[in-house]
């Protein structure tokens, strides 16, 4: 009899685990996430970045660190396999490449925002208004996270967007961007750090005299 109860007790714990696996709806945990990220001031965290490409078999593989400082200031930094810094502020990308000597400075549109990584984390738009929402499982080796399925409303450059979200967190573990050409970008974090101090030199960029700088910004100006 007491083994009977034990295997009852088993059975009856498995089938509160397996209810409990989706005690979250899709829905629920991309606005977890959002209100996550908005409740985020600062933070810091290690990436690795994967092109899949149909023209070649073998996926660019970079890597590198963010650091992110509400309300609009990013700074991608990559280390390998070649040293290249993308700063986000107020509407304006520049992109730093110390090995060619060139920076280049480009307006940023909010539409443009609103359909890359970039958008995710300064939250300029809303999950829920954006994107159907809908569970979809892919492969991972992580555990304790929730995997969704976004579909934009409007077409655009994806087809759609898969996010792995940490259930202990709400942060965001991993996002892949499905082109309608097959090609697609994946982002891994780990090391994610929120509340840290973040000097202001973090957001500037320090460029050598020789350094040729092409300035769309002010081309966009005139």
């Amino acid at each position: 009899m007491a083994g009977m109860r034990r295997l009852t007790a088993l059975i009856l714990g498995l089938v509160v685990l397996g209810a409990g696996a989706f005690a979250v709806t899709p829905e629920e945990a991309v606005a977890n996430l959002e209100r996550t990220l908005k409740a985020v001031g600062t933070l810091q965290a290690k990436f690795e970045q994967f092109h899949y490409s149909m023209l070649v078999s073998v996926p660019l593989h970079e890597k590198g660190e963010i650091f992110f400082q509400k309300p609009d200031r990013m700074r991608w930094e990559y280390k390998a396999p070649q040293d290249k810094v993308f700063l986000y502020k107020a509407g304006v990308l520049e992109m730093y490449l110390p090995e060619e000597k060139q920076l280049t400075r480009s307006p940023v549109s909010k539409e443009a925002l609103e359909s890359d990584i970039f958008g995710i984390f300064l939250g300029v738009m809303s999950f829920r208004d954006a994107y159907v929402v809908e569970d979809s499982p892919f492969p991972t080796d992580a555990s304790r996270v929730r995997q969704v399925k976004l579909t934009p409303r409007t077409e655009g450059d994806y087809s759609h967007i898969l996010l792995e979200i940490d259930e202990t967190t709400w942060l965001l573990r991993r996002a892949i961007f499905l082109e309608w050409a097959g090609n697609k970008r994946e982002f891994v974090f780990s090391r994610v750090r929120t509340g840290v101090r973040l000097p202001a030199k973090t957001f500037t960029l320090n460029v050598p005299p020789d350094c040729e700088i092409i300035d769309d910004v002010e081309k966009s100006r005139r």
